[in-house]
């Protein structure tokens, strides 16, 4: 595909509601990722900002949901991240997102992964960094469960503040318990 017809969406995310809040990398991410597409001679269609939500899913992303419409539309043929981590962490969501790519014409490209589906080295490449993204995540999650169980076996109980907490059919919502 030469430059001339390559339409980016531009896909910028944070996990947490305090990185969203302040602002932590997203103004950060936007730049680099326009910079890029004005290097690679991308016309960018659109940023799409996913502000403190995380990537374990991807159909609880509204702008990523409404970037992947767009690609649907033919309106974006590529589709830029920071990094992989941006776009996704799970192995099942990433082979449903390669699979749309290539029905639709559309390549990822992520600049700090040095990511590009538009071949097969960078799709066997991609795939293996979502799989070490993938553990990442559950060695935290074991270690955070494995944490608590400790915490709660000593008698301290960890805080919790506004969660709700469902016991049958009543909804209870508590600011912090307390040791």
């Amino acid at each position: 595909m030469d430059n001339e017809s390559c339409i980016a969406g531009v896909y910028i995310r944070v996990s947490t509601e305090d990185q969203a809040r302040e602002g932590f990398s997203l103004g950060e991410q936007k730049e680099k990722l326009l910079q890029l597409c004005s290097y690679k001679g991308y016309k960018v269609f659109k940023v799409y900002e996913d502000a403190g939500v995380s990537a374990k899913d991807m159909e609880h992303r509204p702008a990523f949901q409404e970037m992947l419409a767009d690609m649907k539309k033919g309106k974006i043929n590529y589709i830029v991240a920071y990094k992989l981590d941006r776009v996704t962490r799970s192995v099942r969501d990433l082979e449903e997102l390669i699979a749309q790519l290539e029905k639709h014409n559309c390549y990822l490209v992520c600049d700090r992964d040095d990511v590009n589906t538009s071949t097969a080295n960078g799709r066997f490449f991609v795939r293996m960094l979502t799989v070490l993204s993938q553990l990442e995540i559950e060695i935290v999650s074991e270690r955070t469960k494995f944490g608590l169980n400790g915490a709660i076996k000593s008698g301290q109980l960890p805080c919790i503040k506004w969660h709700q907490l469902i016991f049958g059919v009543i909804t209870i919502a508590i600011t912090c318990v307390i040791r």
